[in-house]
């Protein structure tokens, strides 16, 4: 129900946002690192927001205060261009919300890193989302690989699962609103938030293994965009079109087919996750290990490589 809910509602209001987006002014515009051809409303994340409130609010109601800190950092990004500074201050504000937003706040060691990954996982997203569906599609089936996992928590992620599919039937291609800075923020503290449910929660390293693979496409995507710009000397914090799917379509592939390759490979990564989930300790943290190095090297090198940058 917490997957059906939330679908119905985001895909109700979504249309309804949009259009309060036109008339505020909140789109965003043809531009430079834009592929776009007409002005697009932002404040998608506000739709996918309503969608889970309720499932989450009778689940874990508290996770709503980090979710709605994240929107509203996200929203004033979009309408002001917040300065890095000022930006990263409020992830982090955002992290440590998260973290006292736990059922089993962990210590001080753990929430440091905790509030790291949140600042990450919000950012990588972000940046994922540069085609129609595809950050929205990514995010969808990482939350159904940690309902997979979670026992009491499954439905936040089914509800995180359930308002990005009802949000999809908009954002699909041609995408008639997007997530925006708010949805993205949004969509990165819920995934972080879900991770940290499965560190806390587990009883052993399994499950916790396994759900690094459900978020290892942003981060991927985030890893190389952050290569890329370090060895061509160029500020990390400043936009380009060096991400994979930017790089794909440079390569002859369609945005359609850079988005399907992408969501194929989280499929594939969540399908493993939950699998390795199922395996004792030492098998899971050697069986992600091993993945993590094979997948993230090939990678590397086919995006970030002088070889990749001669095709």
């Amino acid at each position: 129900m917490a997957l059906i809910v939330a679908a119905l509602v985001t895909a109700a209001v979504t249309p309804l946002i949009a259009r309060l987006a036109v008339r505020l002014g909140v789109v965003d515009r043809p531009g430079a690192l834009k592929v776009h051809a007409r002005p697009v409303p932002y404040l998608g994340g506000v739709a996918v927001l309503l969608g889970l409130s309720a499932p989450v609010l009778l689940t874990r109601p508290a996770l709503l205060a980090p979710l709605a800190l994240a929107l509203a950092l996200g929203l004033a990004d979009d309408v002001a261009d917040l300065p890095p500074r000022l930006r990263i201050a409020g992830e982090v504000v955002v992290g440590v919300a998260g973290v006292l937003a736990l059922p089993d706040p962990p210590g001080l060691g753990w929430s440091v890193v905790l509030v790291a990954v949140t600042v990450g996982l919000l950012n990588a997203v972000n940046l994922l989302d540069g085609l129609d569906g595809l950050a929205a599609s990514v995010a969808a089936l990482a939350g159904l690989g940690f309902a997979a996992v979670l026992d009491a928590d499954a439905e936040v992620a089914l509800a995180l699962s359930g308002a990005l599919l009802g949000f999809l039937l908009w954002n699909r291609p041609p995408a008639r609103i997007y997530l925006g800075d708010a949805g993205s923020y949004l969509v990165g503290t819920n995934l972080a938030l879900l991770l940290a449910l499965v560190v806390t929660g587990a009883d052993d390293l399994a499950p916790s293994a396994g759900a690094l693979l459900f978020v290892a496409v942003p981060v991927a995507d985030t890893t190389v965009a952050i290569v890329r710009r370090a060895r061509a000397h160029r500020p990390l914090l400043l936009g380009d079109r060096g991400h994979i799917y930017d790089q794909l379509i440079d390569r002859g592939w369609t945005a359609r087919g850079a988005t399907a390759a992408c969501i194929a490979a989280q499929a594939a990564l969540v399908a493993l996750g939950i699998g390795i989930a199922s395996l004792g300790a030492g098998a899971a943290v050697a069986l992600t290990a091993v993945t993590i190095v094979i997948t993230g090297s090939a990678v590397l090198w086919a995006f970030t490589s002088p070889e990749a940058w001669a095709t």
